[in-house]
């Protein structure tokens, strides 16, 4: 059975750093591209960033470029989303998603499965 669990959120300070978790099984992360996407409050869904089939990754976010990082641990066949300098609007429910195909791609439709979701919330 293919899953994502995600974990890691919470309710952070401006400023502060939060690492999201996404746990895969059924399937090995490095064999597809894993997207992560964010939907705030009253928003659509949006992607945040990517990670290819090959390592590659994309930004799809200008405001959070520089700030988040995703990295892989193919060992522990899971995907990060480090968040540094967080802002009150990075608050949102984050996804993780992995996609039918090796490249990243923002559209939503290329990605066949979804983690719960995550929330996190930045506020002092």
């Amino acid at each position: 059975q293919i899953q994502l669990v995600e974990s890691g959120g919470g309710l952070v300070q401006p400023g502060g750093s939060l690492r999201l978790s996404c746990e895969a099984s059924g399937f090995t992360v490095d064999n597809v591209a894993i997207g992560w996407f964010r939907q705030a409050p009253g928003k659509e869904r949006e992607a945040v960033m990517c990670t290819s089939r090959f390592g590659a990754k994309t930004d799809y976010v200008d405001s959070a470029r520089g700030r988040f990082t995703t990295s892989r641990d193919n060992a522990k066949n899971t995907v990060y989303l480090q968040m540094n300098s967080l802002k009150p609007e990075d608050t949102a429910v984050y996804y993780c998603a992995a996609a039918g195909r090796l490249s990243c791609t923002r559209s939503e439709a290329a990605y066949s499965y979804w983690g719960q979701g995550t929330q996190v919330t930045v506020s002092s």
